[in-house]
């Protein structure tokens, strides 16, 4: 019963990782990979360079670049996220009038595709006709370029991602929340604890396991994020949006030639990037004594 699923994973997911792996080991580019012109056959003419792809990007600054950039993405773009995702599962966890609308009101951004939402946010941050630069001119303040200017372009797809994000973290921990028995509070409120002790001492660990789990997720998905980042400001302005898996894209499909072999080396050295951040963080979270 195991052998479809695992057949399927190993096409979808297995040849590629081994073929990009392979990719990465070789100087595989747009002018010697195999391809068909018309009727002729051309035969692949790349040859196997060892470790010299991987060798020459973490010995570029490039690198690097992008990989400062992108941390400081995933960190501030997860960290806002859990914040507003753990005030609003706060506040809907509560009995109040019209709940279940602003439930269905928050989740709403999780249900429509990111492309759509991505190019709504594209025409509200349009410098010259956008949204938010017209409720600015009636203030009386200038207009903000806010895709044009490179510390703008950052705020903004940030803010892009936040408001992505905050309905899975807030569906989580809103799950998570409920699942805390009601008597601990009530316990602890009749021995006099005010709303912020409850709040340290009895939400926070009770929500312990699953924001663990949701951050990593969030994290990775964040640092993996490239339909916000290309659709939005396509790396730019110049490079100053660009992460390392769009600049990975960039080399395989955008710049000419393109160049699969180092394009798949990123490609490897962001999945090796992310294992050990797992790795890491699950091994934190043993020594709390939180296993999964």
């Amino acid at each position: 019963m195991v052998a479809p699923v695992v057949l399927v994973i190993g096409v979808i997911i297995g040849y590629p990782l081994v073929r990009g792996v392979f990719l990465s080991l070789t100087d595989a580019n747009e002018a010697n990979v195999e391809r068909n012109i018309g009727v002729n056959h051309i035969p692949a003419t790349y040859k196997f360079t060892g470790l010299d792809n991987y060798k020459a990007v973490l010995s570029d600054g490039v690198f690097w670049d992008r990989l400062g950039w992108t941390v400081l993405w995933t960190v501030a773009c997860v960290g806002i996220t859990f914040l507003i995702g753990l005030t609003l599962a706060n506040m809907l966890n509560r009995t109040l009038r019209g709940r279940t609308f602003y439930r269905l009101a928050l989740i709403l951004p999780w249900a429509v595709p990111a492309f759509i939402s991505v190019f709504t946010w594209r025409m509200l941050y349009n410098e010259k006709n956008g949204i938010l630069n017209k409720l600015l001119a009636g203030g009386g303040i200038d207009a903000v370029p806010w895709l044009n200017d490179p510390t703008w372009a950052k705020l903004s797809v940030i803010a892009v991602n936040v408001w992505l994000g905050v309905p899975f973290m807030l569906v989580a921990l809103l799950g998570g929340l409920q699942s805390i028995p009601g008597e601990l509070y009530e316990a602890a409120e009749m021995d006099g604890a005010n709303a912020w002790q409850r709040f340290r001492s009895i939400t926070l660990p009770g929500l312990r396991t699953v924001s663990s789990t949701v951050v990593l997720l969030s994290a990775i998905w964040t640092f993996n994020m490239f339909p916000v980042i290309f659709l939005l400001t396509r790396g730019g302005p110049g490079d100053a949006t660009e992460i390392l898996v769009t600049y990975a894209y960039r080399l395989s499909f955008v710049d000419s030639p393109r160049n699969f072999s180092e394009s798949a080396t990123w490609g490897v050295l962001i999945l090796l990037l992310l294992s050990a951040v797992a790795v890491v963080y699950r091994r934190a979270l043993r020594k709390q004594g939180e296993v999964w």
